[in-house]
């Protein structure tokens, strides 16, 4: 990549950190998405895909074959912390605490290489995605007919990753990100004075017990082979010190990598909530809304994707996988296709996904406009199916 464009994708990157787009609030974003992707000479642009989705197409007659790259746009609701930094967040609360400024910016860059490059053929199709943090934005894109309006054979995304060497690049055998479920157990008992608590169904002490006993599905209930998460990370109720409580609400998240933990973990909450209901006469349930399934390369793309990152900069296979969630694994159940993750660089000082004093690395742009450009390129030239 020449020095005029890394420069030019920095300065993208620093304008889209100071100006971020909370989920489902990336208007700003995609608009400047398609002024930049006219001004590198993009004509074929599609708007409000799924939300504020931007699906751009680059075709070449000569091949049949397309593929899709993805780049998400959001921010998170986040104060950023530092007060020096040039390009700091504008926007009060929310801040690209993520690296989806810079996911955004390499795809424009990899358009950028591509309409540079007149040794390839075929359809790329440029997947700008809305509401990545918990907004269900694959979920809407393809709801909206991604699929179908914008067909593609293969797709493939990347995730920047805070520790790992910066521009080095890992992709995973298997699994790489964790299915990711939020879940609720609501205990129903009965209000009284606090004085007088045989009178009561007491909730709060019956949550106390599945507190404790929700920790113990992990320890005593997957394989220890297995790799599970449960984490309680909400209690309400009570409204009065002198009251005994009618209502305790706990929430949590559960993170897996097969989806038989998941059905482990899914029974050990039911099992939790009925004990806790038959030992203190309260009334338990637990209630799961299903997330981001797990993320998991299909294993032709897999390999391509890991050539194309060799022919460009290092290589790891021997990275484990996060319980960290992404909903990339949602285009990945419908077209086969791999993620990867691209080093950020030390992840010292706060430089830490979702953490205030997250800044993307700046450097790691070219390697990673690089490596969509190249992947794409062979994606197009594969022979077989």
């Amino acid at each position: 990549m020449d020095t005029t464009l890394a420069e030019t994708l920095t300065r993208w990157r620093r304008h889209l950190h100071a100006n971020p787009g909370l989920t489902l609030n990336e208007g700003t974003t995609a608009e400047f998405v398609v002024e930049k992707l006219k001004e590198i000479g993009v004509t074929d642009i599609a708007e409000h895909v799924g939300g504020h989705g931007v699906v751009a197409t680059l075709h070449r007659p000569g091949s049949n074959r397309s593929v899709g790259l993805r780049g998400d746009m959001d921010a998170l609701p986040i104060e950023e912390a530092s007060q020096e930094l040039p390009y700091r967040s504008t926007v009060p609360g929310v801040m690209h605490a993520c690296g989806h400024d810079g996911h955004t910016t390499a795809l424009l860059g990899a358009a950028a290489l591509l309409l540079q490059d007149q040794s390839w053929s075929g359809t790329v199709r440029l997947v700008f995605q809305p509401a990545e943090e918990g907004g269900g934005g694959a979920a809407s894109m393809i709801r909206d007919g991604l699929f179908r309006r914008f067909p593609m054979d293969q797709i493939y995304g990347w995730h920047n990753w805070p520790g790992l060497p910066a521009g080095t690049v890992a992709v995973h055998d298997g699994a790489v990100m964790a299915a990711g479920n939020r879940f609720e157990i609501i205990i129903e008992g009965h209000a009284g004075h606090a004085a007088l608590p045989h009178l009561t169904r007491d909730p709060i002490v019956a949550a106390g017990h599945a507190i404790v006993a929700c920790q113990s599905i992990v320890a005593r209930v997957l394989d220890p082979m297995d790799t599970g998460v449960v984490s309680l990370t909400t209690v309400h109720g009570g409204e009065a010190q002198n009251q005994i409580a009618a209502r305790v609400v706990i929430q949590g998240s559960m993170r897996y990598l097969r989806d038989e933990v998941g059905e482990q973990i899914r029974d050990g909450l039911r099992r939790v909530a009925a004990g806790v209901s038959a030992t203190f006469g309260v009334q338990a349930e637990t209630h799961v809304r299903e997330g981001v399934p797990v993320t998991r390369n299909h294993p032709e793309p897999r390999e391509l994707a890991a050539g194309a990152a060799a022919a460009i900069t290092a290589l790891r296979r021997d990275v484990p996988p996060a319980m960290t969630g992404e909903d990339f694994s949602r285009f990945l159940h419908e077209v086969p296709g791999a993620f990867v993750w691209i080093g950020n660089g030390a992840s010292d000082n706060g430089r830490e996904l979702h953490n205030p004093n997250y800044d993307f690395n700046d450097a790691v742009l070219p390697v990673a406009s690089a490596f969509l450009a190249e992947t794409a390129r062979r994606s197009l030239a594969r022979t077989g199916e």
